[in-house]
């Protein structure tokens, strides 16, 4: 700390930081009144089994690696790095339920045990339950849903060109001409290691981006409602009838927002079937120009959606957004719907006071 001769303080180094950790800290105990975290638990061991490791150790609960994997999305931290956060931060550890004492489970833990959430298919059903402790609370409007989808890249690109190799011919004697043509005319596609499999290229904006897509349906106030991921050069438009078999039955029926990218004959007929208005914006097609009512329509739904762009924008500004760490389809859909629990919970707190006003 540095003074002036008068002995006033000039400047205290530790005093951003301490502000920092308080606010942090204040975070934490607000989550703590809105979510009912011992029922959140109970969903979490429906699919994580916990048994003593090989060593004779007790293992942690469920619930403290989900609060872990919540504080490694808040901060933008790789499974190393949060294990070292929350072993450094005292209001981290009282958040996650540890003592002082407590050791803090590694990073591989983390690990497994995301995939454990990930091979169960739970990730959908904790993030209904957290909401569920929204409404509670009126932080959900039920408004209807908005949706667009957001692209997520991949760092596991295929570096280089592509190669094949071709079967070879098999050396026994006894080769059917079937087979043998069959052996000498397979291609086998090689990819280089380290290769997403599952990723595809997509070229939007001129830039040529190499992951997935993610299609969020949110509520007025911009909060997630259901998540649904594909592959980066699916259309857009087979993305809308699995999230809204997704979303609540209360919030769908009000209406379904969309911009253009969505209207396609069998999602007309698929909204119609269900009882869901209809809020599609009108798609011009070749010698079929918008008519005036039609572009009047549309400048009105963007003025309702426009909240499910300002999700993925704060997303990427709050937590590095549009980017994955993991291999894989699920495990990026894994970390999509974290990244809209942890979107929805940051956002909590500040709609509750801003209610109570």
């Amino acid at each position: 700390m540095l003074r002036t001769k008068n002995n006033k303080t000039q400047m205290n180094f530790s005093t951003p930081y301490m502000e920092r950790k308080t606010r942090t800290s204040e975070f934490y105990k607000q989550i703590e009144l809105i979510i009912d975290w011992k029922k959140i638990g109970t969903l979490i061991n429906r699919y994580y089994t916990k048994g003593y490791t090989l060593k004779g150790e007790k293992p942690y609960s469920g619930l403290v690696l989900f609060k872990m994997l919540l504080i490694g999305v808040w901060n933008n931290l790789s499974d190393e790095r949060t294990e070292d956060y929350v072993n450094e931060s005292v209001s981290a550890m009282r958040f996650c339920g540890l003592d002082l004492e407590d050791s803090v489970p590694d990073h591989s833990t983390l690990s497994r045990f995301r995939s454990t959430l990930t091979s169960a298919n739970a990730m959908d059903k904790l993030l209904r339950a957290i909401n569920k402790n929204l409404e509670k609370h009126s932080i959900i409007v039920n408004k209807g849903i908005k949706v667009d989808a957001s692209l997520t890249s991949s760092p596991y690109k295929p570096k280089g060109k592509t190669s094949y190799e071709i079967a070879e011919d098999r050396k026994e004697d006894k080769v059917t001409p079937e087979e043998e043509k069959k052996q000498s005319s397979a291609l086998k596609k090689v990819e280089s290691k380290g290769t997403d499999k599952e990723a595809r290229w997509l070229k939007k904006g001129g830039k040529i981006i190499f992951g997935y897509k993610k299609h969020e349906g949110v509520d007025q106030n911009g909060l997630v409602l259901a998540v649904h991921t594909t592959t980066a050069n699916e259309h857009d438009s087979k993305g809308l009838q699995p999230l809204v078999k997704k979303t609540p039955k209360k919030y769908k029926h009000k209406g379904v927002w969309t911009d253009k990218g969505y209207k396609v004959p069998n999602n007309d007929t698929f909204l119609q079937h269900q009882g869901i208005k209809n809020r599609m914006q009108h798609k011009a097609c070749r010698n079929k120009p918008l008519t005036e009512w039609e572009k009047y329509f549309n400048k009105l739904i963007s003025k309702k959606r426009y909240v499910v762009e300002r999700t993925f924008g704060s997303m990427r500004k709050w937590f590095g957004s549009g980017k994955t760490r993991y291999k894989g389809l699920n495990k990026t859909h894994t970390l999509h719907v974290l990244e809209a629990i942890c979107y929805n919970l940051k956002r909590s707190p500040g709609l509750v006071c801003k209610m109570a006003k």
